[in-house]
């Protein structure tokens, strides 16, 4: 039978619905997902300051509550090691190795087991309680982790084929959208998650990082992380200052990544014959340890480290040995196996060290303080690039772009020759070894 002549346009009307629903459904769920990624990294930062808030008014004063870090610190800890080994495996660490890990891997399962909105909840879960219990970790490792599952679960709701593109927009908006630092989320991108960076992930990256930012600032407004510093290098009176920042703290944040690998395979092996028991007793060691530390620094070394850093960026002088202290509470959280970041420990450390530096050197405290930050940075995850543009941009500072550079490059170059593997990436191979095992060891109970 002949179709009339009125049928035919309504066919074509229906499928130019269709496709253009086909087309537009993804990008909305894209841009949804995007814009979640920022309004979740405010929340997150907003409930980060009020779980270290509400650490500094329990423990503060000179009775009996001065000492209560020896009690609640250890026990934090071994409740966010239970939690993560029993109630969210893969929440563990930094979260950064395992978005890096799920861009590797090729099944949807097995980037489940490291990036979903279940993961994503108890890593902010953990890392508040991390936080509230007096923990040297950060909220940004996190929020990368986090950004990468809510992208990733957008590209399973949306029907979207660009998985590791995706994942790679959702951790560069995470970076943005944590220290209102867009640039910087996109060069973390293109350098830390992406070695291998192809151009067609351009437009995910910047989409993602612009809707992101665009959340971020509706709510808390255009702002710099650590203040505003005008200080500027002066030639050639602060150039061996920029060199010793540079070195020394390329060398210090060497030292820090190494000792991290060194540890984790020893680690590994040591929970192996009781893995729960064992890792709760291993919390519960570092706990104490970073009681003790920040008890000894009158309660310096305990949370991020953001208000040292800030207070040393404005031109306050820290104690000598800060940056020694917060390096020990910074590592001993790490290996613990709790949830939460190395970024702002390590900005503090670097902060610390500069700082030190500008006293022996007799130079501009905000000045020593923010070098020590890039060539400190830079050494601990041997991204040159990402670590002065995120200083650039949480400064403020555009006027010491190449200090900041130089800073950068000599702390990248003697961390090259003290720790030749970059720490995140060292860190993910053990999270697509653990997936390779797992898939062989279901190959063989397979039935032949």
């Amino acid at each position: 039978m002949a179709r009339s002549k009125k049928q035919i346009p309504m066919l074509r009307r229906s499928r130019a619905m269709f496709a253009s629903r086909r087309v537009w459904q993804p990008r909305l769920v894209f841009w949804a997902g995007a814009i979640a990624i920022g309004l979740v990294s405010v929340l997150f930062a907003k409930l980060a300051d009020a779980a270290q808030h509400l650490f500094k008014l329990m423990t503060a004063g000179e009775g009996w509550n001065a000492w209560l870090p020896i009690v609640v610190t250890p026990l934090g800890f071994v409740a966010c090691a239970w939690a993560a080994f029993v109630l969210f495996p893969g929440s563990q660490g930094s979260g950064i190795p395992q978005a890096i890990a799920a861009r590797h891997l090729r099944d949807n399962e097995e980037r489940s087991r490291l990036l979903s909105l279940r993961l994503a909840a108890g890593k902010i879960l953990l890392t508040l309680v991390g936080l509230f219990c007096g923990a040297s970790i950060g909220r940004e490792g996190p929020t990368v982790q986090v950004g990468a599952s809510l992208m990733l679960q957008a590209a399973r709701w949306g029907g979207m084929a660009q998985a590791r593109g995706l994942i790679l927009a959702g951790s560069a908006a995470g970076i943005a959208a944590a220290f209102n630092t867009p640039l910087a989320g996109i060069v973390f991108a293109i350098e830390e998650m992406g070695r291998a960076y192809q151009a067609r992930t351009n437009g995910l990256v910047l989409s993602a990082v612009i809707l992101a930012g665009l959340a971020s600032l509706g709510l808390l407004g255009n702002y710099t992380y650590f203040g505003v510093t005008d200080v500027t290098a002066a030639f050639p009176y602060d150039w061996p200052l920029i060199v010793a920042c540079g070195v020394v703290g390329g060398a210090f944040g060497a030292c820090f990544s190494l000792f991290a690998l060194k540890a984790s395979p020893r680690v590994r092996r040591w929970l192996a014959p009781s893995p729960l028991a064992r890792t709760l007793l291993l919390a519960a060691g570092c706990g104490l340890a970073v009681a003790a530390i920040g008890l000894a620094s009158g309660g310096l070394t305990f949370g991020t480290g953001y208000e040292q850093a800030r207070g040393a960026v404005e031109g306050t002088p820290l104690p000598w040995f800060f940056f020694l202290v917060k390096f020990l509470a910074g590592l001993l959280s790490m290996v613990s196996g709790i949830p939460g970041g190395i970024f702002a420990p390590s900005l503090a450390v670097g902060a610390g060290l500069g700082s030190s530096l500008g006293l022996l050197f007799g130079s501009n405290v905000a000045l020593a303080s923010v070098l020590g930050m890039a060539g400190y940075f830079a050494g601990v995850v041997q991204a040159p690039m990402t670590a002065f543009v995120i200083i650039l941009e949480m400064t403020g500072n555009h006027d010491n772009v190449i200090p900041l550079m130089l800073a950068s490059m000599l702390g990248y170059g003697t961390a090259r020759i003290i720790s030749r593997e970059p720490l995140y990436h060292a860190l993910s191979r053990v999270f697509i070894a653990d997936a390779v095992r797992r898939r062989r060891a279901e190959a063989a109970a397979q039935p032949a």
